[in-house]
Order: structure tokens, then C-alpha cells, then sequence
């Protein structure tokens, strides 16, 4: 049988339709670290390269004029990203702190762990999943 053999996720990439906005959510709010920053005059377009806790984790995109697309968690596509955290409610305490909502704590029914989402300044889903 042949295998894929894929190692891990290599990046996430998102557009977004405000750069400096998300930007500054990315790593001002969420605490990602740039790591290369190329704005591409041919495409009127920025690419960022963001990194968590030294691994190279999301390419976020600016395009004029991007296309909507549904972001509820029940639509069809990519659902929601989540990131693991030691302690949700800190997280969250830190979250609010910088202007950001989060939906109640709820409890993952097959796991028993804590879990809630939250939304990017284009109302991706995004969820905190402690353990």
C-alpha cells in the first residue's frame, strides 16, 4: 500500500480583509511573531509569515477585494482553527483583557476538555481547546 507519509501540518493560510487590522490581531492579541513580511506590488497583495512558539504555523494573506465566504463552524470548508492552551480560563481572562469575546466554556462530550471559540477580525472561527 502506498502511503502519503505526511510529517504535520506545514501552514495555515488565511485572507483577510483588513492586513493591518489582522495583523495586529495575530500578533498583538494571539501573540504569533512575524517571521517574514513581502508585500508583492504585481498582486497589490501582503503575505505574512506568523509563527508559534518558533514554528511556522500561518501565511496570512491581503488580496483587494476578497470574496466572502461563509465562516459559521456548521458551514462547508474548513471549520474552525483551534489552538491548544494549558488553562482556558486564563486564556480567555487574557483575551478579554485585549477586546476579544469568547462564547461560553463549553465541555467536549468524547474527551471531557474544555473548550470555546472565538472569532478574527473577519469572523474566522478560532477555539481554544485546553489539555
Amino acid at each position: 500500500m502506498n502511503n502519503v507519509n505526511l510529517k504535520a501540518v506545514h501552514h495555515i493560510a488565511i485572507i483577510c480583509a483588513h492586513y493591518e487590522v489582522s495583523k495586529t490581531f495575530y500578533t498583538k492579541v494571539l501573540g504569533f511573531t512575524i517571521v517574514k513580511e513581502t508585500y508583492r506590488a504585481e498582486r497589490d497583495s501582503y503575505k505574512l509569515d506568523l509563527a508559534l512558539n518558533g514554528h511556522y504555523i500561518i501565511e496570512l494573506f491581503s488580496f483587494p477585494n476578497p470574496a466572502a465566504r461563509p465562516s459559521q463552524p456548521e458551514a462547508c470548508g474548513l471549520r474552525h482553527l483551534a489552538f491548544s492552551v494549558n488553562d482556558i480560563e486564563a486564556s480567555i481572562a487574557a483575551l478579554n483583557l485585549k477586546g476579544v469575546t469568547c462564547e461560553p466554556i463549553s465541555i467536549d462530550t468524547l474527551t471531557n476538555k474544555k473548550f470555546t471559540f472565538f472569532a478574527d477580525p473577519d469572523g474566522l472561527p478560532l477555539e481554544l481547546y485546553e489539555g
